[in-house]
């Protein structure tokens, strides 16, 4: 998810040809969750013919059931950018990511990662990204809205099914390429990821593309865009989303509404949403979040939060909320901790 991240240098080298740094960023957060009849992985154990019991191989070798509802939950993000910067004004740029997470199905810690790279060229209004780039619904200011709690588990975009590209943050990533152009309010760019896969043992094309546009009039930001994908049997899958945003002094809220058309016809239809926020004086945010669909397989998001800055690039953030797929019953989801920028 995108946030503003003070980032600190670490090394400033300068030449006659060029300016060079490298620049650490991110983030750590730890607290406490509860979700609802949570469900996880863990390791299995079987018992053999003479009453030993041993941990499981193959097929055996883990089981999904049911886990605590209330864990530990945890992320250390950190941001690695090295940038040149010629005499031209033309910007290179470099960035990986090391991310260590929790397990939120069984409460126990994964093991540390790093990313797949992205590159950047920028001079002026334009920019271009390539390797493990996010797309333009990921690029989208107010695709996000305000995400409520400290691991952010609720959003306006909940009733979306389709699948476009981001950006990892613990993966590969997808190797494509992104680009963005802007000129006074307004705003656009487009990406495409091409994918090749194999249906009956014959090459079939599996590539995306999607393109945007935002202009801001006043403290109003209209966004649209569109993204295609091309699917191994001859069928494609789209995604239409349209944004509205706005920051009137304390307050920020984002309108959404989106139409998917995917594979599964449960899932087909048009998703909406809205997001809140409001400064409560000078340490206090308030947030709400909405967000449905139409199919019948759509997933719903309600739910609150709060943030309260404690200076320094700390806070204390929580949410509580339900998240109800389909006809399914609702869960009860909650979460409490701290956060730090850094």
């Amino acid at each position: 998810m995108k946030k503003v991240l003070f980032a600190s240098t670490a090394l400033l080298a300068t030449a006659s040809v060029a300016a060079a740094e490298i620049r650490f960023s991110g983030y750590g957060r730890f607290g406490v969750g509860y979700q609802e009849d949570r469900t996880g992985t863990v390791a299995n154990f079987t018992t053999t013919a003479s009453g030993d019991i041993v941990r499981g191989t193959g097929t055996t070798a883990s089981a999904t059931v049911d886990t605590d509802n209330t864990i530990l939950v945890s992320r250390f993000r950190l941001n690695i950018d090295a940038n040149v910067e010629t005499d031209s004004g033309v910007e290179f740029q470099g960035r990986v990511r090391l991310q260590a997470d929790d397990d939120s199905g069984n409460g126990e810690q994964n093991e540390a990662g790093l990313n797949g790279a992205r590159f950047s060229v920028i001079y002026s209004g334009l920019r271009v990204d390539a390797g493990n780039v996010s797309g333009s619904f990921d690029n989208l200011g107010d695709y996000f809205g305000t995400e409520p709690g400290l691991e952010q588990f609720l959003g306006q975009y909940s009733g979306v099914n389709y699948s476009f590209l981001e950006y990892s943050s613990t993966g590969s990533g997808a190797n494509g390429v992104f680009f963005q152009y802007a000129v006074g309010d307004l705003s656009f760019g487009a990406s495409y990821d091409q994918r090749t896969l194999a249906l009956a043992g014959q090459p079939q094309d599996a590539d995306r593309w999607d393109i945007f546009a935002s202009y801001v009039f006043n403290n109003i930001t209209a966004s649209l865009a569109y993204g295609q994908t091309d699917l191994v049997d001859g069928e494609d899958q789209s995604l239409t989303v349209f944004t509205l945003g706005a920051e009137l002094g304390d307050f920020y809220g984002t309108l959404f509404v989106a139409d998917d058309d995917v594979i599964d016809d449960a899932e087909n239809g048009t998703a909406y949403g809205f997001s809140v926020s409001y400064d409560l004086g000078a340490a206090t945010t308030l947030q709400l979040v909405y967000g449905d669909g139409s199919a019948d397989d759509d997933t719903r998001n309600i739910g609150v939060g709060a943030i309260y800055d404690l200076g320094g690039g700390a806070s204390l953030r929580g949410a509580v909320g339900e998240i109800k797929d389909g006809d399914d019953d609702g869960r009860i989801r909650a979460d409490f901790g701290a956060q730090f920028n850094f």
